[in-house]
Parts: C-alpha cells; sequence; structure tokens
C-alpha cells in the first residue's frame, strides 16, 4: 500500500495540482446594460417611422403620438447616458 501511494501520490498531487492551477477563461464581454430600455428606444424610433410615413391621421391622435413619441426617446436616452457615466 505504501509502495503504491509513494508511486501514485506525486502524479496525483500533480493531477490535482493541474486543475485548480489552470486558469479559468472569463467571459470579458461586458453584459448589456439596460436591454429593455435599449430595445425600448429601438421600437419607439420604428413606431415613430411607421407613425410619420402612415396614409392614415389615426382620428387626429398622429401630432400628439408623434410628440410624445420624440419626448419619451429623448427621456429614455438621457437616463440610459446618465447610467453609464
Amino acid at each position: 500500500m505504501k509502495k503504491t501511494l509513494v508511486r501514485f501520490g506525486p502524479w496525483a498531487l500533480l493531477l490535482c495540482l493541474g486543475t485548480v492551477a489552470t486558469p479559468r477563461f472569463a467571459n470579458t464581454a461586458p453584459a448589456p446594460e439596460y436591454p429593455h430600455i435599449r430595445a425600448a428606444v429601438n421600437e419607439l424610433r420604428e413606431a415613430r417611422n411607421e407613425l410619420q410615413h402612415a396614409a392614415h391621421d389615426f382620428c387626429g391622435h398622429r401630432a400628439d403620438a408623434l410628440r410624445d413619441t420624440d419626448v419619451a426617446l429623448k427621456q429614455l436616452q438621457e437616463a440610459v447616458r446618465c447610467a453609464n457615466k
């Protein structure tokens, strides 16, 4: 038994040390910050584009919707900019 331990012990120790000492590669890519807010900005831009190019005036709500969409876009962009500081 002692002969087996002396024979294989250093190899087992080297194997354990190699496993523990091996560097782990971290995910260095930054996580997307506020993905839902960024998605909302993209969706609002597309909605604004549809409103601008639509043939219908949406019962008089188109101008208000465009104005409010622009305000919402500006606020969301400022919020993301502020969070990244």
